[in-house]
This record gives C-alpha cells, structure tokens and sequence, in this order.
C-alpha cells in the first residue's frame, strides 16, 4: 500500500513537470514565430541573436553619449541680471585700414651730384648759397686748372700741325680748282706715301686731343670756340646737369679742388618719395599698386591721392617693420622733405565669415565662444580664427552662419562653466 502511494506521488510529479515545460515553450517568441510564419529557428540561433541583440542598443547609446556637445544651462533671471547679449553670426565684407606715418623723401631718380675731373681752383662761383634754385644748362663754378690749359696747348698745336700735313697731302689740282686763269705751272712732284701717312696721323692725333677735351667735360661749344680763336680757354666752366634746387654746396671761391671731389648736389623736387613704415604681421596685405590716402598737418583738410610704388625687401630688426614706398607729385613746390604725413591705405577681403571680438574667449592656447542653444542653454565651442579688423574676427572654423554667440557677459558664463567642469568639445 505505502509503494502504491509513493508510485501514485512520483507520477503526479512528472506530469506535472511536463505541463510546466509545454506551458514555457508555448510562452517563447520563438515558437511563437515558428508556429505563425512556420519559420522557426533552431535553439542555437536563438541563444545566439539573445547574445548579440544587446549589444547594439549599447553602442549606439556610447556615440550618442560621445557626439553630445556639453551645455551651461543658466536661468533667465541671471542672464538678465549679468546682461547677456548675443549677436548672429553672419557674412560681412570686410575692409582693413592700415594707418602709419610717413616721411617726404627725395626722389632718388631725379638726385644729381657735380665734381671736376681735373685738379685746379675755383676762381668764380656763380651759385654762391644752398637751397638756390638752378636751370639745367646754368653756369655754376669757374675752376682754373694749368692742367687743362696745357692740354688745350697741345691740341691748338695739333690743329695748327694737322692742318699743314693736310695741306701738302691733297694734289695740286684740287687747290687751284675753279681757276682756269692762272697760267699753266710746272709739273708738281706727286705727293708721297709718307705725306700722306703723316697726314693721317695728324687726323688721328686731333680726334685724340679733341677726346681728351671731351673726357674732361669741356663742352663742343667751348672746343668750337678754341679750334676757331686758336686761343686755350683759362678756366673750365661747370654746368647744372638738371633742374632742381642745391641741396649740397662744398664748393667755395679760392678753394682748391681734386678729382672726383664732390662740389654740388642738386635735387629737382617736382616729384617726391614718401616712405612709410609697415609692421611685420601687416605685410601681407600690402601689395605693390594699392591706393592711399595722405594728409599732412601742414595742409589741414586737404588730402592726397597716391598709391604704393615699391615694397622694400628688408625688415628693421628693432622696430619690426618694412618700408613702402610711394610717389607724390609736387607741382607748386609746396611739400617739403623731411615733412611728416599720415598715410592711410584701404583694403578690401572680401564676405567674410565674421563675429565680433567681444565673443572670442582666448584661454591662450585656444579660443572659445559660447553658442545660445535656447531656453538658457549655452554649448562652449573651439573655434579657429582668421583676420582681425577694427572689432570683428573672422572665423575659419567651429561655427555656422546663422548661429549666435554670446557678445556681452560671456566671462561671466565661462565662469559658471568653469566650476561646472564644462569643457568644450576639441576641433579635430
């Protein structure tokens, strides 16, 4: 009786056992499925989706989690208390204006000096006094020299002796051409090679003579006037080159002068350099051919139009700046050198991406600005920079036409970031 029973429990417990596993596998999605679309999968396929399924929806939430930008939330009532101000980002032209100082120099081109080449005195000085104003052609100093007289000795000789061994090299015929009258003479002896290469040395050694003259500055006026007097000249004239005024005069009545020395410069002002100083991290803007504008403090409202005739290729170690320079016409002789103008040059980038100065945040080793995200959040953002131009920056990278920075305040928001540990998201 006691086996019956306990044979009775067990196969109550069996079945029961088996009701409970029938019951699972009818409650599985994958009988579930296999029983609707009679598609169902094997057990191991099923253990395997189970293992692989989770881990998608982990991932996706890690780059989510990654690309989230950070954000300051701030309530209204403080913004409107620390004065919050923001400012779109847009496209702007831009235009630099570069001033700088200038100095009236004198146009090296039109600069003429005036020396001797020979040795001798000054016996007569026709400009007398520096800043005086001389044509070109104008007579400036008498210098006596017994160099230059026996040289003209010499060639009034050699005129005289070239003009005789000419004479007894042409034939006779051709002296008493046109004189039919005259009676018959005897007949001449020719003429002889050594007549004839006397006198063509004669002609050689006049064009030396007359080259010597020449080499010396002496005029071909001054070389007519002796070959036709047949008497030197005692003093060598010196003449004006150009137009312009004295700049320089070392030349003094009774002095004596060397070869070479310097005894006038003179300088035609009708044009003037004005050469301007331009810092090193403003070069490359400038180019050759830019317009500018000058004004002087000696012609109160006048301005002057010019443009940049020549960038100088050196750099001033001690100021850090490269000289321009430009060409000022100067017609009434009214711009002095050494005078001090106020140049101004124009320059037009072009649309540019720009935000003001005011938004930028430089940490020093990179610069930020604070993006509004709406509803009191604000994203810090790195952002490359470009030009600078009279309060507004460029902007190369890290932010979008349309968006808007904080302009006013934002110190004030990069504070609360800071104790919040908010950093902005590097820029690759």
């Amino acid at each position: 009786m006691k086996q019956r029973s306990l044979f009775i429990i067990i196969l109550v417990i069996c079945f029961a056992v088996g009701l409970f596993l029938i019951g699972e596998n009818f409650a599985s999605p994958a009988f579930a499925q296999g029983h609707a679309g009679h598609t169902a999968q094997p057990p191991a396929a099923v253990e395997k989706q189970k293992v692989t399924n989770p881990q998608a929806p982990q991932s996706a939430s890690e780059e989510e989690a990654t690309e989230e930008a950070p954000q300051v939330e701030i309530s209204p009532e403080q913004l409107q208390l620390i004065g919050v101000k923001t400012v779109k980002v847009a496209l702007k032209s831009l235009q630099k204006v570069i001033r700088t100082v200038g100095r009236i120099e004198v146009d090296e081109r039109k600069l003429a000096t005036v020396n001797t080449k020979i040795e001798g005195w000054i016996e007569k000085l026709h400009v007398d006094y520096t800043g005086r104003y001389v044509k070109k052609g104008e007579p400036l100093a008498e210098i006596y020299s017994p160099e230059l007289l026996a040289t003209q000795q010499e060639f009034i000789s050699t005129l005289k002796w070239a003009g005789r061994q000419t004479d007894k090299a042409q034939p006779p015929d051709a002296a008493h051409s046109g004189h039919d009258h005259t009676p018959p003479a005897p007949a001449p002896e020719p003429v002889s090679e050594l007549q004839k290469i006397l006198a063509k040395d004669a002609v050689a050694a006049l064009d030396a003579a007359r080259e010597r003259l020449r080499l010396w500055d002496i005029s071909e006026t001054q070389i007519k006037h002796i070959e036709h007097t047949g008497k030197p000249a005692r003093t060598l004239t010196l003449y004006s080159p150009v137009s312009g005024f004295v700049t320089q005069k070392m030349a003094i009545q009774g002095m004596r002068v060397m070869p070479g020395e310097k005894l006038f410069d003179i300088a035609d002002l009708a044009t003037l350099w004005i050469v301007a100083d331009i810092y090193e991290y403003e070069l490359p803007f400038v180019k050759v051919g830019q317009p500018a504008r000058i004004t002087l403090s000696y012609f109160p409202g006048r301005q002057f139009s010019s443009q940049i005739d020549y960038i100088y290729p050196t750099i001033s170690a001690d100021t850090r700046t490269a000289k321009i320079r430009l060409t000022l016409p100067n017609p009434g002789g009214q711009l002095k050198p050494q005078m001090f103008t106020n140049v101004e040059i124009r320059i037009n980038l072009g649309k540019k991406l720009v935000i003001p100065e005011s938004a930028v945040i430089d940490t020093g080793t990179s610069q930020v600005v604070y993006v509004e995200k709406g509803e009191g959040a604000f994203e810090p953002r790195e952002v490359v920079l470009g030009i600078r131009v009279e309060g507004a920056v460029e902007v190369l990278q890290g932010i979008k036409a349309g968006e808007k920075v904080v302009s006013s305040a934002n110190f004030l928001i990069d504070s609360e970031a800071q104790l919040k540990g908010i950093k902005p998201l590097r820029q690759p």
